[in-house]
């Protein structure tokens, strides 16, 4: 292949990237995708495509479809120990975010939902809010009807618009509410935890990977217990992370985190979903299988002092 039809494919492949990780709520299988796509426009004849931009795009969306419909990640996801593979903000994965749309579009909460759409439904919704596709375009990429795409495009909003709660937040928002957090998770008094979260606050865990199915956790009483147990040092703990990591705040897909760090590599986070000011849900993850992109990321950035230096 070329020099120019390569750097052709290589300037759509964060945005191929971001629309995978949209579908698939995971970076490995999100890069899968984007590579297989490379290997079907190496192989492709590019004189015959008319707009490159459109064809990729096209067999990025089937190929993340088809990952989704088969047997074997129906079975991974069926047996309920699946959670979105959290992404650090500056991550190029995240894809646009000029508007309110774009930014919801890639948060946890969102992509938890998403994963309760059937594929098509699922795919609709995000080329139209995320990319801001037509329906006549989106008809062409999915070899549907353009009111077929309409329909689709009405149910996932309806189903997705009566769930988002998240409200948008910024880095300083995000120290303030992490700070929070951990201060009166850390400080031994449940009622001061239990006035940050929402009445109907939950929180979700995958138990560090030690657990067969997520730890879900509803009422702020469970949550502010679970949350104060887990933060809560101990030999065992500290033997199986490897040391005594840091705690620092950030934003992960577009939400305030709590990101544990032991030397270079990010061992845990907790990602808040925040409703008028207090926390709604925490989303916790240790199992290194769904660290090593944040990992990754987090090496090549630059952060603030921690806001608990050694747990």
């Amino acid at each position: 292949m070329d020099r120019a039809a390569t750097e052709r494919f290589e300037a759509s492949r964060d945005r191929l990237a971001s629309l995978a990780y949209r579908l698939l709520g995971s970076a490995a299988d999100a890069e899968d995708a984007v590579q297989d796509a490379f290997l079907r426009w190496q192989a492709a004849d590019r004189d015959l495509i008319e707009v490159p931009e459109a064809w990729l795009t096209k067999v990025v969306t089937n190929l993340a479809l088809d990952r989704l419909r088969s047997a074997k990640v129906r079975r991974e996801r069926a047996v309920g120990a699946w959670l979105p593979e959290p992404l650090l903000d500056g991550d190029p994965m995240l894809g646009p975010a000029e508007t309110a749309e774009q930014r919801e579009s890639v948060s946890l909460a969102v992509l938890l939902l998403l994963e309760r759409l059937p594929p098509v439904e699922r795919a609709v919704y995000v080329l139209r809010e995320a990319f801001s596709y037509s329906h006549a375009e989106i008809a062409g990429i999915l070899d549907i009807t353009e009111s077929a795409s309409q329909q689709h495009a009405h149910r996932a909003r309806r189903h997705m618009g009566a769930s988002r709660r998240a409200g948008a937040v910024d880095r300083t928002d995000a120290r303030r509410i992490v700070e929070a957090f951990l201060d009166a998770a850390m400080s031994g008094h449940t009622e001061r935890l239990v006035a940050l979260l929402t009445e109907d606050a939950s929180a979700i865990s995958d138990g560090a990977g030690l657990a067969d199915k997520l730890i879900e956790l509803s009422t702020p009483e469970r949550v502010s217990a679970a949350a104060r147990g887990a933060l809560k040092p101990s030999p065992g703990k500290l033997a199986r992370i490897g040391g005594s990591p840091a705690l620092y705040a950030a934003l992960v897909n577009g939400g305030p985190a709590v990101i544990a760090v032991l030397g270079d590599r990010v061992v845990g986070t907790v990602v808040f979903e925040v409703r008028d000011g207090r926390i709604a849900r925490g989303i916790g993850m240790a199992s290194p299988a769904r660290l090593g992109r944040v990992t990754e990321q987090w090496r090549r950035q630059d952060h603030d002092e921690p806001v608990v230096h050694s747990w």
